[in-house]
């Protein structure tokens, strides 16, 4: 999830959807509410931390910290100078999750499909939007983009670095990031950067709330589009693109086009998509032989 967050145009939510933790994120994300804060004015330290799956949140946190760490140099590397390789690798390994999700759909129906076209609808519009160039430091509007970039980053399909390009304020935001360890940030910098935080913090909650309303009322119709926002955003990754001679950058918008003959560069990038492919059916079947050990033991022990 961290190495897919910091790049424009990939969903952390994604992957989170393919690994299985999806559900179990958004709940509890949910969970920190009145019931929490109730526990830890009663210092029930181990209830308030069961009751938004303490354990879990840390160990997802710490290897989202450390994806985005580690992942980072190397993404800027392999978007700067393998950028078609690198988003057909992306390609494939989207594509394959589509079908991980739409698998998770019990019974589609006609009614069911049309949730999903109108997910890949609106994804693919979004993808396509054009790239702001104009960057503002308003409280009210980082705020905004705080609460708007968050939500994206947890639906599959919508990246929030991408929401944050077009509303122009990524190289913003990520410039004073790159700044704190450094010392290079402002005072009004962090300000700026506290007030973009409050506005995730928010949108984090509120929207999680929702999402966990959906997926415990309408599972299927909810997992239809989300599925449809990881088919739409495919947009966003085809790897042939009409590039400047200066160079290719992820940062920019691009018209896809396809290639005009199969050499070997273009055989390399559909062997990385396949290979990108077979690797998500590998996690997905190890995610569910899991969930099935899992099951099987807490049948045993309710026995």
């Amino acid at each position: 999830m961290g190495g897919a967050d910091i790049i424009p145009g990939v969903s952390g939510g994604t992957m989170a959807l393919v690994t299985g933790i999806y559900e179990r994120l958004v709940t509890a994300i949910s969970h920190v509410d009145t019931v929490l804060l109730g526990e830890i004015r009663r210092r029930r330290w181990l209830a308030a931390a069961e009751h938004i799956d303490l354990t879990f949140l840390v160990v997802l946190g710490l290897g989202i910290l450390t994806g985005v760490g580690c992942m980072s140099q190397l993404m800027h590397y392999l978007l700067d100078e393998h950028v078609e390789l690198t988003l057909a690798t992306f390609f494939g390994l989207i594509l394959a999750s589509s079908f991980v999700v739409a698998r998770s759909v019990e019974q589609w129906n006609a009614c069911k499909a049309a949730w999903l076209v109108a997910g890949a609808c609106f994804a693919y519009w979004i993808v396509g939007l054009p790239i702001s160039e104009e960057v503002t430091d308003s409280g009210i509007y980082l705020f905004i983009c705080g609460m708007t970039a968050i939500c994206a980053m947890i639906l599959p399909g919508i990246s929030g670095a991408f929401i944050l390009l077009i509303m122009g304020q990524y190289e913003y935001v990520t410039g004073i990031i790159k700044g704190l360890p450094r010392g290079e940030a402002s005072i009004n910098d962090i300000v700026s950067l506290a007030i973009f935080a409050a506005g995730c913090g928010i949108g984090l909650l509120s929207f999680s709330k929702f999402l966990r309303w959906l997926l415990a009322r309408y599972h299927e119709q909810t997992m239809a589009v989300l599925c449809g926002f990881i088919i739409g955003s495919l947009r966003r990754v085809w790897p042939f693109k009409i590039w400047p001679e200066e160079g290719p950058t992820i940062k920019t918008q691009y018209d896809n086009i396809l290639p005009a003959s199969f050499d070997g560069h273009v055989a390399l990038a559909l062997v990385l998509a396949v290979a990108a492919i077979v690797f998500v059916v590998f996690i997905d079947w190890i995610s569910r032989r899991e969930q099935e050990v899992d099951r099987e033991e807490g049948a045993e022990a309710r026995g």
